[in-house]
């Protein structure tokens, strides 16, 4: 009987536990962060996506599966593509955006382009030797992978939201948050995926 209470003692510990935990997390974040031009306290409130990927067990926990490919179907449903059909723009102007982390930080002032950051992440052209390597390398992306409509549609998605194919992708959901506007992400595109971009020689 004793081992039962405290088995059901230990159960009923383990949401209260972690609902402490939350609310401990929950204190930090808003302690540790402050308003501050358009940076606002509206930056540290977490959707449905982060909060799961923020939880480290479901990493690692095998019975999150199926919530990870709910979460998945969800962001793949705000995909949306080019209003004029177009998904190739300027690879020039895409270099641009992909040097360029401007934009939307507190030291910008509103309205200022925001840059896509993309060698904070990648490898993308040879020529330039600062960048980082949490995601793949895009060296070659186009040349490597050819230019079909299959390839053109996923790149497309996997810009606008990443976390459509990977739930807790570290790379930012571009589109979903209105990040890059639709010109600029048909010249990062190219930038990829056009044949003439150095990316591709």
């Amino acid at each position: 009987m004793k081992k039962l209470l405290l088995i059901s003692a230990t159960l009923l510990a383990v949401p209260f536990a972690s609902a402490q935990a939350q609310s401990a997390y929950e204190k930090m974040m808003k302690a540790g962060f402050q308003a501050n031009g358009q940076a606002g306290l509206d930056r540290i409130n977490q959707d449905a996506t982060q909060k799961f990927c923020s939880d480290a067990k479901n990493l690692t926990d095998e019975k999150s599966g199926a919530r990870r490919a709910e979460i998945e179907k969800i962001n793949m449903a705000t995909i949306k593509q080019p209003s004029d059909g177009k998904y190739i723009g300027d690879w020039k102007n895409g270099e641009r955006i992909a040097q360029s982390g401007r934009g939307a930080t507190w030291t910008d002032k509103p309205g200022t382009p925001v840059g896509g950051g993309c060698y904070n992440c990648h490898q993308i052209n040879k020529a330039e030797i600062s960048h980082g390597n949490i995601g793949p390398s895009l060296w070659n992306y186009g040349k490597m992978r050819g230019y079909s409509k299959e390839i053109v549609e996923y790149t497309w998605g996997r810009i606008s939201n990443s976390k459509a194919y990977n739930a807790c992708s570290n790379m930012p959901r571009f589109a979903h948050f209105k990040l890059l506007d639709e010109k600029q992400m048909q010249d990062v595109m190219a930038l990829l995926l056009d044949p003439k971009s150095p990316v591709n020689q």
